[in-house]
């Protein structure tokens, strides 16, 4: 038996250029393996929407009966038994996604065109979805938008479930490609209303940084932060409102949403010997950049834009390199009017948004009083144990002899 062809170490010469044809190879073979990935499950999903298409248009239930769909499934089981994906309940979905958008196969088209052009420019494995081949269908069908294989059959049955409109359905497709959702992921953005509060803070970014930059960093960013995870007493500062943060800074990551990676709390920045601290620094991911974190317990003031325009300044001097982009500043605070933020913002060259948080949970201070009811108990028992100490001690005295007499 002949023994595998091994090459040693000192039969090859290794160079720069045998390195990138490695590096090559790999970035080549995790292509081949993602497009046929992609290839098989665009080929399942276009199943699954055809056959939601025969139901509608073929009117099966009209047709043959209202127990149609539940014969189908025990005809496909039959023929195919190590299938999955024919339960009833499963073609039900296949009808009724196929219904959400047949009604709005206009609008559904341009989104998905402006999706697929939106990932041009971006990272490679975005790329591929724009040059992807378009998949083959038979000929009048309303098309099945290539978009949509990049999106797990699970992924898709919660979209046309908790959406109310196919606008929001291709924003949670679009959030799950770029950000890779789990299906988890996708419900509790879909949950949050990402689709509705994301991008809503006011800012400059359009002002002050590129274009691509500029929109990813405003749709990071949302209108009001929903801070009902934490519980503070009625009349908390921003230090006890950090420091709930901080303590479930797991939860909070999740409401500043996908990418958001956390540097410190206080971060000490030192300029000329003198040292300030930032309420909250985080790094952005797929930004490639800081961001600072401010909080305020009461109403936008013009005065906090100058102040975090410092300290973003402060961190693009300091922590900055020269492989990151420019820092980005962002103020919760209580309340905000939109016109003074944009007069604040007038004639500030750094990057900076200012939004709203809600829901706090308010600690309830009556509920840790004790009730009146207690209150009669304890002092009963005060009472008692009183009388009782009382009564030990009369015994005391009256063993020992030490009774007093009356002068």
């Amino acid at each position: 038996m002949s023994k595998p062809y091994v090459v040693s170490s000192h039969d090859i010469h290794k160079d720069s250029e045998y390195a990138g044809w490695i590096v090559e190879l790999k970035e080549r073979f995790r292509r081949t393996q993602a497009k046929a990935a992609v290839k098989v499950n665009s080929e399942q999903l276009l199943f699954n929407w055809q056959l939601g298409a025969d139901l509608v248009i073929r009117k099966a239930e009209e047709k043959w009966g209202s127990g149609i769909v539940e014969q189908v499934s025990l005809d496909l089981k039959e023929a195919f038994p190590k299938a999955k994906g024919f339960s009833t309940t499963n073609l039900w979905y296949m009808k009724k996604w196929y219904l959400f958008y047949e009604s709005k196969a206009e609008k559904l088209q341009q989104l998905a065109g402006e999706l697929e052009s939106g990932f041009d420019g971006k990272d490679a494995a975005l790329m591929q979805i724009a040059d992807a081949p378009k998949i083959q269908q038979p000929v009048g069908e309303f098309p099945f938008p290539s978009v949509f294989a990049y999106v797990p059959w699970g992924h898709h049955i919660a979209i046309i479930t908790k959406c109310k409109s196919v606008e929001e359905a291709m924003y949670y497709i679009g959030r799950t490609i770029e950000e890779a959702w789990s299906r988890s992921a996708l419900e509790n953005a879909i949950g949050a209303d990402f689709f509705h509060v994301s991008g809503r803070a006011v800012s400059n970014f359009k002002d002050v940084l590129p274009a691509v930059q500029s929109q990813l960093a405003q749709e990071i960013t949302k209108g009001t932060y929903d801070l009902g995870f934490i519980e503070l007493p009625p009349k908390y500062d921003e230090k006890a409102l950090e420091s709930a943060l901080e303590r479930n800074i797991t939860r909070f990551l999740l409401e500043l949403g996908t990418g958001f990676a956390f540097v410190g709390r206080q971060k000490e920045i030192v300029v000329s010997g003198k040292t300030r601290k930032i309420d909250m620094l985080f790094y952005h991911i797929r930004l490639k950049c800081y961001v600072v974190v401010e909080l305020k317990v009461k109403p936008f003031e013009p005065e906090f834009a100058g102040k975090l325009n410092y300290y973003v300044n402060a961190v693009d001097e300091l922590l900055k390199t020269e492989y990151e982009n420019p820092t980005i500043g962002l103020l919760i605070c209580k309340s905000k009017n939109d016109t003074d933020v944009q007069w604040a913002f007038k004639g500030i060259e750094t990057p900076m948004g200012v939004a709203t948080y809600g829901n706090i949970k308010i600690e309830d201070v009556k509920a840790q009083l004790p009730t009146d009811e207690q209150i009669q108990e304890q002092i009963r028992m005060a009472e008692e144990e009183f009388r009782l100490e009382m009564s030990q001690a009369d015994g005391k005295n009256a063993g020992d002899g030490n009774v007093s007499e009356p002068t």
